[in-house]
Formats: structure tokens, C-alpha cells, sequence
């Protein structure tokens, strides 16, 4: 299957360089990055007085993340989609056993056993493993010719529920949402046949009611997924303790207000009533701080990037390209989602991180991977060749 040309037939190695890149998508990620950056620093400072300097340790970390992060995006932004088929195998591979050895030497940082810990530092390879999903998902909902089958879908499936159940066993209910939101965008944006996709949707929502109705949910699990759906009073004590977590990053959203109480200046957040700030409740500092225009900047900067990687899947040359680029779409999309909607009352609580914008190094440098990849796609936009030779 031929792809239609959108653009001129052109010659990677010859185009001028402006014909490379997006400098939209580019400008803006660093932007979120640089936000990031100063959020991080704000909400982890400390009580500065006359006499007690800031504390700049998880400033100086996040920066050193984005400035790797960048050089690991340009290094996959090399990557040939005709490469992936070659790569996939080995990635997935990999990522599996990182989940399985981290389920028997990780260590656990707040109830979930996913991190590997190299002294001071620590990784965490569910984050990558999601860049791995949608690698493989990619490769296999792109076959050479024609459309995909139903084999073929539910293999593709099998692929992306081996490392759902591993994170599962961490446990870590966030990330494995992410994972799922991945998988359920790339199969409804491939040639999947609708009936199937639709069967396949009433079979997840099937499971999902047996979830709920099972003991497969750890009592915290089940509390924070649905402490939003009720007023306190009704609330069990578990479910109570993740209220209070909203109630403070509610209330520190509101003071907020249009402009802001000014930066390094919030009140909930430099006096730490917000629990993890600097991590999964990173949007309270830009919403107390810089107020309504602030989070409207930092949201409307996500949109831009959205909007960029929405472009690039539509110009792809290939149909890899093209499904990597909607993997990555779901993935930003649902954690900015997620992340921003947690914080105001809207959305369960769970640990997700905003892509770019809280502290960590595994979510920086998976971030900034998936957008090298789109930026790859971006560049070989005009070396239209057949989807046979991808």
C-alpha cells in the first residue's frame, strides 16, 4: 500500500536543514522543560529567610535531566522507522526483563517496588517500557501489506498486556493506565476493522467491571481511583487520607486566582501543605504561583506540542511513523490529563507524573525519547517510500 505524497518527493540528505525540523515542537518542549525547571525549584527551596539559602539540589538535578534528556531525543530523532522493525524486538525483550528483575532487587518508594537504585540516582524502567510498547505496537499494526487482521490485533494486544500485568505487580496503577490508554489509541487509529475494535472494547470494559468487583484491587488502590467520586463524609479512611491530598492542592489552585500570588511567593506551596509538589502534584505550584494565565501558558504549550505530533502523524511516510507518533499522542495527552485533572479534583489520584514539568529523571528522559521520535518522523516526511520497504 502506497502512501499519498503530501509533500514533494525529496532527498533527506540534501534538504536544506529548515525542512528537518519543527520548530514549533522544539521551541516548545524546551519551554515546558525550562517551566519545569523553575516549578521544580519553587516547590522544593525550602523555608528561605535572611539567613538560610535556597536549596538548589533537585533544581540542579532537573536541570542536568533536561540537558541529557535533550541529547537522548536527538539521538532518537536518528532513528530510521525503517530501523524499528529491526530494534523492536530487542527493546521489548529488554523492557520485560527490567520489569521482572525490578520486581526482585527494586527498590520500593512509596508502596511500589519499580525503581533500580544506582547510589544517589534511581530508574525507573516502566517509564522507558512505555516507549517500548509503542515501538512493538507500531511494527505490529503495520503490517507490509494490507490491513490488520484480527490475529494480528490480538497479538498485539498479548505484546502490550505482558508489561501491564508486570507493572501491576509493583503495583503501579498509574503508569499501567498509561500503558492502556497506548494501547487503546494505537489499535483504534490502525486498520483494525471497527466490529473488532469495538468487541475488543466491550471485553476491556468487561474486565475492568471484574476488576472492580474482585479482589484483584488492593484496598489504597481502589480508594484512589475513586476518592473523587465522593464528598468526604462518605469517604472510607483510607480513601480520606487521598482527599486531604486534593483538598490541599484544590485550595492551593484557588489561591491562585487570574494572576497569581507571585512566584516562590504561594502560600501552600512554600509552606509544603501540598504533598509530593515537586512530583505528582507539580501543576499546584504554577496554579498558586502564576495563577490562571500561568497554567493557561503551560497548557496552552502542551496543546502546541499535542497539536505538533497530531501534524507529524498525518505527514508520516510511513505507517510505523505514523502509529508511533499516535502512541506518543495518547501517552502525552492522558498523563497531562491525568496529572492536571488530579490535582482538581477531577480525575483519581494516581502517581503520574507531567511530562517535562515534574521532577525525574525517567520521565524526563522518556519524554524527551518520544518526542526525538516524532522529530524523526518530522524529518523523513518527504522520503516517501512505500509502507513495503517499512
Amino acid at each position: 500500500m502506497n502512501v499519498t505524497p503530501l509533500y514533494p518527493r525529496g532527498k533527506l540528505d540534501k534538504d536544506p536543514w529548515w525542512l528537518l525540523v519543527d520548530p514549533f515542537l522544539i521551541l516548545a518542549t524546551l519551554a515546558i522543560a525550562a517551566f519545569g525547571c523553575v516549578l521544580v525549584f519553587s516547590a522544593t527551596r525550602g523555608s528561605v529567610g535572611e539567613f538560610v539559602e535556597p536549596d538548589t539540589g533537585f533544581l540542579t538535578r532537573q536541570i542536568t535531566f533536561a540537558c541529557v534528556g535533550v541529547v537522548v531525543g536527538v539521538i532518537a530523532s536518528r532513528l530510521d522507522p525503517r530501523h524499528i522493525r529491526r530494534l523492536c524486538p530487542v527493546a521489548y525483550a529488554a523492557m520485560l526483563a527490567a520489569l521482572w528483575i525490578v520486581l526482585e532487587i527494586g527498590v520500593v518508594v512509596k508502596g511500589t517496588q519499580g525503581w533500580f537504585e544506582f547510589g544517589s540516582l534511581r530508574f525507573q524502567p516502566s517509564e522507558a517500557g512505555k516507549l517500548a510498547t509503542i515501538m512493538v505496537l507500531a511494527v505490529i499494526l503495520s503490517p507490509r501489506s494490507g490491513e490488520v487482521g484480527f490475529r494480528r490485533m490480538l497479538w498485539a494486544v498479548a505484546l502490550a498486556a505482558a508489561p501491564m500485568l508486570l507493572v501491576q505487580r509493583q503495583p503501579d496503577l498509574g503508569t499501567l493506565l498509561v500503558y492502556l490508554a497506548i494501547t487503546i489509541v494505537m489499535v483504534a487509529v490502525s486498520t483494525v476493522r471497527t466490529r473488532w475494535i469495538v468487541a475488543l472494547a466491550l471485553l476491556a470494559a468487561a474486565g475492568g467491571i471484574w476488576v472492580f468487583n474482585s479482589n484483584a484491587l488492593a484496598a489504597y488502590q481502589e480508594a484512589r481511583l475513586t476518592v473523587f467520586l465522593f464528598e468526604t463524609a462518605e469517604l472510607s479512611d483510607e480513601a480520606a487520607r487521598y482527599a486531604y491530598h486534593t483538598e490541599q492542592a484544590e485550595i492551593a489552585i484557588g489561591n491562585g486566582g487570574l494572576t497569581g500570588q507571585g512566584l516562590f511567593e504561594g502560600t501552600q506551596t512554600q509552606s509544603d501543605h501540598v504533598p509530593d509538589q515537586q512530583t505528582d502534584f507539580i501543576f499546584t505550584v504554577v496554579g498558586e504561583e502564576l495563577g490562571f494565565r500561568g497554567a493557561a501558558l503551560l497548557l496552552g504549550l502542551y496543546s502546541l506540542v499535542l497539536f505538533r505530533v497530531w501534524r507529524t502523524a498525518q505527514v508520516a511516510s510511513s505507517s510505523v511513523g505514523r502509529l508511533m507518533c499516535a502512541g506518543v499522542f495518547a501517552m502525552f495527552l492522558f498523563q497531562m490529563f491525568q496529572a492536571v485533572g488530579m490535582t482538581m479534583g477531577m480525575m483519581p489520584v494516581t502517581g503520574i507524573p507531567l511530562p517535562m514539568v515534574s521532577y525525574g529523571g525517567s520521565s524526563m528522559l522518556t519524554s524527551m525519547a518520544a518526542l526525538g521520535f516524532v522529530a524523526g518522523v518530522y524529518r523523513r516526511r518527504r522520503d516517501l517510500e512505500s509502507d513495503q520497504s517499512r
